[in-house]
């Protein structure tokens, strides 16, 4: 049966394509819906461009028709209407002049003329298909970006395998070992280039190994200790990984996700930290030059989804309440020597700067963080990672259990999206840490708040 499905602003705002996504099926677009596009179009962020695709995308589409007669969408599609009929009564305790209570007076209008067909209500608001089904209209989410069905099926970047202690003798002894995908899938686990893998001893539980595979034809890479970054140590096995993959320059994106305390940002600024200031070295032509020759740290600005417009003072004035949590760990790193640390700063040795502005930028040899990546969409992540130029690096953190961003959830986000579409490739690494070290109080919160 041909169904008819009615569209919520949050789907729209969560992917402008969207109205494409729905087969031969009819969509409605309730004209409440358009006025709450005109006014998130000036954003400038991800939703804003989402806001500006759906205009654009319908006035195209007006060129071939009438949006209130239905236009195909395209050839042996659904056709698509914007439609304002509200019933004469709305189900009691719904306010007509709440815009998602309109929308829900769009669908039931049409619920009541076509009872031949399915009348579904598609949002990404939770909320609002609660209010649908309470109802008794049909409602389903929008999830083109969800990478996985639950949160926990998303990439680790760690896995433990079981072998014969021979292995684990040879790996010790620094003889080369192979350990293919044939090996793994005996015992059902995927392997994926810069994984972390612990190799398990089939005779002795206790004897293991930590190695990161590199691939069938790669000999599996010891996991190298890096003894003092900043004043910074590995305190668990995880921290660890994440220090193999932030000090090795040939992973050009890492992904790191934990709870809050984990250690995310303060080892991935103080890997940043140790590499741009190293000693330079010579090229192949006498030059004398380092790998990363800035350090770029940078994070979304929305908790309360203000620009940075609205605090007073200069740019600078303006981003140090957001971006307050990056220089409290540049601080510690600097053991608190304020006048050191603005040196660097004043000679672009270090940046620290919003992500309102990265649109465009071209960033070459330079360590770029991104803090609190969980709160970006899928958009968002794919803007940042295309201004990396020539021997840039980009780090990606984030807490899936912090989100602040309204139209993106653990499975949709940025970050997880990141994590999953990049697992396949050898430039990319992922680790998720599991334990909190900033205190014990901190890690005992994030465990029973």
């Amino acid at each position: 049966m041909k169904k008819t499905y009615v569209l919520d602003t949050s789907v729209l705002l969560t992917d402008h394509k969207s109205i494409s996504s729905f087969g031969s099926n009819d969509i409605i677009i309730p004209l409440i819906v358009l006025e709450e596009l005109d006014r998130h179009k000036k954003r400038t962020d991800g939703v804003g461009t989402n806001a500006r695709g759906v205009i654009r995308a319908l006035d195209e589409l007006r060129e071939k028709g009438s949006l209130h007669n239905g236009i195909k969408i395209k050839k042996n599609s659904g056709t698509l209407y914007v439609k304002t009929a509200i019933p004469e009564q709305l189900p009691v305790g719904l306010d007509l002049s709440i815009s998602d209570n309109q929308i829900i007076g769009t669908a039931l209008t049409e619920q009541q003329l076509n009872t031949n067909k399915k009348v579904t209500v598609v949002s990404c608001d939770i909320n609002m298909r609660i209010k649908c089904d309470a109802i008794g209209l049909l409602t389903e989410g929008y999830t083109s970006d969800q990478v996985v069905k639950d949160y926990s099926e998303i990439y680790t970047g760690f896995v433990s395998l079981v072998v014969d202690e021979q292995v684990i003798n040879s790996f010790y002894n620094n003889e080369d070992v192979f350990i293919t995908q044939k090996d793994a899938n005996k015992q059902n686990i995927i392997l994926y280039c810069n994984q972390f893998v612990m190799l398990i001893s089939n005779s002795n539980s206790k004897k293991t190994a930590l190695t990161r595979w590199k691939g069938n034809l790669e000999p599996i890479k010891k996991i190298k200790e890096h003894e003092d970054l900043w004043g910074v140590v590995a305190k668990n096995k995880e921290q660890s990984f994440a220090l193999d993959l932030l000090m090795d320059s040939s992973v050009e994106l890492v992904t790191l996700s934990g709870a809050a305390g984990s250690g995310k940002s303060l080892l991935t600024i103080a890997a940043g930290l140790q590499q741009v200031m190293a000693p330079a070295t010579k090229n192949n032509n006498g030059d004398r030059t380092r790998k990363y020759s800035r350090l770029i740290i940078s994070r979304p600005i929305m908790p309360m989804g203000k620009d940075i417009g609205f605090l007073p003072g200069t740019v600078l004035e303006k981003l140090e309440p957001w971006l307050a949590p990056i220089e409290d760990n540049l601080r510690y790193l600097f053991a608190n020597d304020h006048l050191m640390l603005s040196q660097y700063i004043e000679k672009g040795i270090i940046e620290v700067s919003a992500l309102t502005y990265i649109r465009g930028r071209s960033i070459q040899n330079a360590f770029i963080i991104i803090d609190e990546a969980q709160s970006l969409t899928k958009h968002e992540v794919k803007t940042i990672l295309t201004r990396a130029g020539n021997d840039s690096k980009i780090v990606l953190n984030g807490d899936t259990a912090q989100i602040d961003g309204p139209h993106v959830d653990e499975t949709s986000n940025g970050l997880t999206v990141a994590i999953e579409k990049f697992k396949e490739y050898d430039f990319t690494g992922h680790i998720t840490l599991t334990k909190g070290e900033r205190s014990h109080l901190a890690t005992v919160a994030s465990q029973i708040l």
